[in-house]
């Protein structure tokens, strides 16, 4: 299967999808399109937790706020999936987590050695292109260079299809993929912890409203109450552990502490979004 993941929304991913349907048979499974726009790091970590899930597979990801700049486009093999994507961070922390060592490889692509991407079907009538003036043919000449502002479907997508179809221990029979160690790294910052304290930051808020920190869940362990930012906050194991409406602490499913509200939003109610500090004591 070939995964696919961007901060895209709609409809773009479609023309993605439609490129790979093009050069490759692969079974595609989306797993997520409303990412934080353009938010590497939060790419970063929703990739971690997720993609391990899966079994060995080709991961396309477009979190790329550098589109048409000259960052590269790069494969990583880690063990038996292969990631393909912006040379930005995005993909490492999920790497590390799928392999380590000689099972962590990464290749830089040339795109002047990729088959241009072009419609199939021919219109006997101009039509309006995406981005376009209405009126403008979508026809392509096939030795136009990638768009500027869609490597998602002129890069990464033919990308994606050529690695998986020759699998991950035939990566060198790509000519266009040279083997690099010169990769942009994104590290998720980690906690300060003491006896009674841990310092830390908020990583992303998920779509409920849940504030995910780093702060790891063992902090919270044999407490049943703790201050956050200086105010008192009970601790539970589930959302149901206080009254509907009712602030709370918990280890959410990534293993790191949550400020939540039960059936309510916790970013709301604790004031924080992504990148503010947190204090629990």
């Amino acid at each position: 299967m070939i995964t696919i993941t961007t901060d895209f929304g709609s409809p773009y991913p479609a023309a993605m999808k439609g490129v790979l349907c093009q050069r490759t048979d692969a079974r595609l499974v989306d797993v997520a399109h409303d990412l934080p726009r353009q938010d590497v790091r939060a790419g970063a970590f929703w990739l971690r937790e997720v993609l391990p899930y899966f079994p060995p597979a080709t991961h396309l990801v477009v979190v790329d706020p550098g589109v048409g700049t000259d960052r590269d486009a790069i494969v990583i093999r880690a063990g038996e999936h292969l990631l393909v994507g912006p040379d930005n961070g995005v993909l490492q922390p999920v790497a590390r987590r799928l392999a380590d060592g000689p099972d962590r490889q990464a290749y830089v692509v040339d795109e002047s050695g990729l088959e241009s991407v072009e419609p199939t079907g021919i219109s006997e009538t101009p039509r309006a292109s995406l981005g376009g003036d209405a009126g403008e043919s979508t026809d392509r000449n096939p030795d136009a260079p990638a768009s500027n502002t869609f490597h998602g479907r002129d890069v990464f997508a033919p990308v994606a299809a050529a690695v998986h179809d020759v699998g991950p221990d035939d990566l060198e029979s790509l000519s266009w993929l040279s083997r690099t160690a010169d990769v942009v790294d994104c590290e998720l910052p980690t906690a300060t912890i003491t006896d009674d304290r841990a310092e830390g930051e908020v990583l992303v808020v998920d779509d409920f409203g849940n504030v995910i920190t780093n702060v790891p869940g063992s902090v919270l362990e044999g407490r049943s109450i703790v201050d956050a930012n200086g105010e008192p906050v009970p601790v539970g194991e589930t959302f149901a552990a206080v009254p509907v409406g009712e602030r709370l602490a918990t280890v959410g499913s990534h293993g790191h502490v949550e400020l939540d509200v039960n059936q309510g939003r916790g970013d709301e109610a604790f004031g924080l979004e992504a990148g503010d500090r947190v204090e629990l004591e």
